[in-house]
């Protein structure tokens, strides 16, 4: 269990570092394109999900989500001990990852963001975005478990542009973008309605893939 829990907390390091430094790059480079920052940020996002679900999965299921580990909860497939322990070490990961991110491009580590992301396109913008991502998981593993880390970034990937929120889908990495004022973040006021939106998602995924998946899978 142990190797689980650091497995996640060095996922989410990772991961939100990735998503919040390559904003901050991207936005510097960018000169006021946004289109073109967005497209920075995604790229980089996609490339290490890929990488951490592929170096990590086999050790904790590379969830770096509570969302997703919310799910595993509810199919029984995790105790309510570990999956405490998991979310745990995806907001401490996650926000020291955000915080290493300030860091390497000297800014003030510690920040609240003043981004406005709020209201009902963007809320459904957040519940799509993880209801696909969470559906895309469970599909994915009944019917090519090893295409998984493929699978979710490029998922991922697609869902930066064609949501409205730009797919955080991810209850941690809100509260971690939260506190970074830079390309990737969200202003702490706001963070609740992303959150109550990505757990319906989740819930909604789950909710579909139990009839969805209930045969075999057909070649």
């Amino acid at each position: 269990m142990k190797q689980a829990i650091l497995a996640e907390a060095l996922g989410s390091f990772l991961l939100f570092a990735t998503v919040v430094g390559s904003g901050i790059m991207a936005e510097n480079l960018a000169g006021g394109n946004d289109a073109v920052a967005l497209l920075g940020n995604t790229i980089a996002t996609g490339a290490i999900l890929f990488v951490l679900i592929t170096m990590l999965g086999p050790i904790s299921g590379a969830h770096f989500n509570p969302a997703v580990t919310l799910v595993f909860r509810l199919k029984g497939e995790l105790g309510s001990g570990k999956a405490l322990a998991f979310i745990a070490a995806q907001l401490a990961g996650g926000v020291l990852g955000v915080w290493a991110a300030h860091v390497m491009f000297g800014l003030p580590v510690l920040q609240f963001s003043e981004k406005v992301r709020t209201g009902n396109g963007q809320w459904t913008g957040e519940l799509i975005a993880t209801f696909g991502l969470v559906l895309t998981i469970l599909a994915t593993l009944k019917a090519r478990p090893d295409k998984v880390p493929m699978s979710v970034a490029l998922y991922i990937t697609a869902a930066y542009w064609f949501t409205s929120s730009t797919s955080f889908a991810n209850p941690a990495i809100t509260v971690a973008r939260s506190l970074s004022n830079t390309f990737a973040g969200i202003a702490p006021a706001h963070a609740p309605g992303f959150i109550a939106a990505q757990l319906a998602g989740a819930v909604l995924a789950l909710a579909i893939a139990k009839p969805l998946l209930k045969s075999e899978i057909v070649a």
